[in-house]
Formats: C-alpha cells, structure tokens, sequence
C-alpha cells in the first residue's frame, strides 16, 4: 500500500485553523466531501463516533482519526497541518498539529486496518513529522509521505 496513493495532493491542507476537536474534525469532513463526493454530515458523524470510542490522538502532536464511509469504493486520506495546535485527549496529553485522516469503505477490513498500520508506523518518525510541520506547500507535504512510505531496500 502506497501513501501516495491513497492520499491526493488536493486532499492536503498545509495551514489550516486550529480550534477545538470538533472544528478541527469538522474541516477534515469538509476536505473529504470536496475529495470523495460525499456528505460532509456523514464524514462528520463517522469520526465523532469513532472519537467517542476512544481518542485517535496517538501522541507527538499526531491525530489519526478514521472512519468507514458507505458508498467509498477505496481506502482514502486527508492530511492537515493546523497552524494552532488543538487539545485531543491524545495519549501524551499534548496539542495535535498534524491530523492524517482514513476513510476506508464501509466492508472494507483488511485494507482499512493495513492503511491505518501503515500512517502509523509512518508518523512515528521524528524526523518526518518536522518535516511535514517545515513543508509550506501540499505539493511539499505529499512528497515527503509518499517517499517516506515507500519499502526500504533489502
């Protein structure tokens, strides 16, 4: 599984508002719907369920929230970067600045756990974050996830 692939440069915001949890998740829903053609209500109420489970702040500023969303034919993604950092209940108790989105559709399993293992081993890395927290561009931020996703050489 390729980030570039599932994660559009137009589905990228370099600077976005920061706020509370909810405003920040109700800007990825709107990133999605332009992206995916579906409702921004459906996105939003897909993450604030999954939210109430449980906190998808996974520490180091990072969020990953995610979602199944019927009527997705392929696991997709929207990043932010937020200018503010936003309080999310994250493991470590620190802001979140940097939100990488799944949405996998509805029947989906397999596909959907690999991407979210996948972001995540991808946002463990130190290095990576401060360079996608230096990126000014979705161009820039796009680039940096796609060759830092591919496979190492053996």
């Amino acid at each position: 599984m390729n980030i570039g692939d599932l994660l559009e440069p137009r589905a990228i915001a370099p600077r976005a508002g920061g706020g509370s949890k909810r405003q920040v998740l109700s800007a990825v829903a709107d990133i999605a719907a332009r992206n995916l053609r579906i409702r921004s209500e459906d996105v939003l109420d897909a993450l604030l369920e999954r939210e109430a489970a449980g906190s998808t702040g996974v520490g180091h500023g990072v969020a990953i929230p995610h979602a199944r969303i019927p009527g997705l034919t392929a696991v997709r993604g929207v990043f932010m970067r937020l200018e503010t950092p936003t309080p999310f209940e994250s493991l470590d108790d620190q802001p979140v600045d940097l939100i990488f989105a799944l949405f996998a559709p509805a029947e989906s399993r397999t596909e959907h756990l690999q991407a979210l293992a996948r972001v995540s081993r991808l946002m463990r890395q130190g290095d990576l974050r401060q360079q996608l927290r230096q990126a000014r561009t979705a161009e820039a931020i796009h680039a940096l996830l796609a060759r830092e996703a591919q496979p190492s050489a053996a």
